[in-house]
């Protein structure tokens, strides 16, 4: 069974930033400060995708080796090519887990790492509603209500 990307970094829908207090609180951005993080992101995005493909690779190579271990019961011993696929699989988890957190911590809320797919929480005719983003467009353009997802953005 595939593990979803975001679950295997520890991610969770609708991360917040904690605020002073130790309350926890939702950081809202205007359209020009959003916009203005684009290209962090972008460039945050660019180091991510090789990793997730390497993390993809990786998973495929060990289930391969696993597989193998039981289709021979057992007597097909390849401990240390596991043992270093598993610590490779950890190291690269690590380094999407930092990006992934540098991006929260922005309080901007990921939804989909391979694409590049996030929202920033926004007032918008005094209601939250999310400025929706996904990478390799230039600007945002597109907004949702916060209880409707990317099919349901709506130009700005």
């Amino acid at each position: 069974m595939a593990i979803a990307l975001e679950e295997s970094v520890g991610l969770h829908s609708d991360e917040t930033v904690l605020a002073r207090g130790g309350r926890m609180q939702r950081r809202l951005f205007t359209y020009d400060e959003a916009n203005s993080l684009i290209p962090w992101l972008q460039s945050i995005f660019d180091h991510l995708n090789p990793l997730v493909g390497q993390l993809e690779s990786l998973r495929e190579q060990l289930a391969d080796v696993q597989r193998e271990q039981q289709r021979r019961n057992g007597t097909f011993q390849r401990h240390n090519e596991i043992q270093r696929i598993q610590n490779e699989l950890d190291d690269i988890g690590r380094d999407i887990r930092g990006l992934v957190d540098e991006i929260s911590g922005a309080g901007i809320i990921i939804r989909d790492i391979a694409q590049g797919l996030v929202d920033f929480p926004h007032i918008r005719e005094g209601r939250e509603v999310y400025l929706c983003w996904i990478g390799g467009e230039e600007s945002i353009g597109f907004w949702h209500e916060t209880d409707r997802g990317f099919i349901h953005r709506e130009p700005l």
